[in-house]
Order: structure tokens, then sequence, then C-alpha cells
């Protein structure tokens, strides 16, 4: 019979977890344009019912809004970053 390892593991703290993968991966989310301001607070009013595509870091920090999905994965890509997709 095999034992199982029953010893917990250090957890990573949030701000490590964040940190997994910065300057290496980001995330391309599709947003309505009514979270556009959560995301990017500088943004100017859009208008409702668009879909937009955010370019965010793996830490979640915003990087691009762009109406084309294409637009974010070239633009990670400009910068040397892997893309992941959110839904």
């Amino acid at each position: 019979m095999t034992e199982l390892n029953t010893t917990p593991r250090p957890a990573l703290d949030p701000s490590a977890l964040a940190a997994l993968g910065e300057g290496q991966v980001a995330y391309v989310k599709p947003i309505s344009s009514e979270e556009v301001k959560r995301i990017f607070p500088q943004a100017p009013e859009l208008q409702p019912g668009l879909t937009l595509f955010a370019l965010l870091s793996a830490s979640g920090a915003p990087i691009l809004l762009t109406d084309s999905r294409d637009t974010a994965v070239a633009n990670a890509w400009a910068h040397d970053l892997q893309t992941v997709s959110l839904n």
C-alpha cells in the first residue's frame, strides 16, 4: 500500500499568484462597452451594447482596449506576450 503525502503545501498569497506569468502572459477578454469604465477608468463614454476586447496583463492590469480580438492578440505578440483567452 502506498502512503499519501498529507503534508499541507504552502499556499501562494494573492500577490504571488498575480505575479505568475507577469511580463510573459496576457489575457484577451471580451467585454461589453458597459464594463469598460470598470477596467479602463480613463476611457471615454462609449455607445452601449458594443462588444470590445481587453488585453490584460497576467496580474489583470489593463493594457489595451480594442474592437478587434485580432488587434488585441497582435499587440500582445508585438510585446512578446503569450495570449490566453478569457470568457
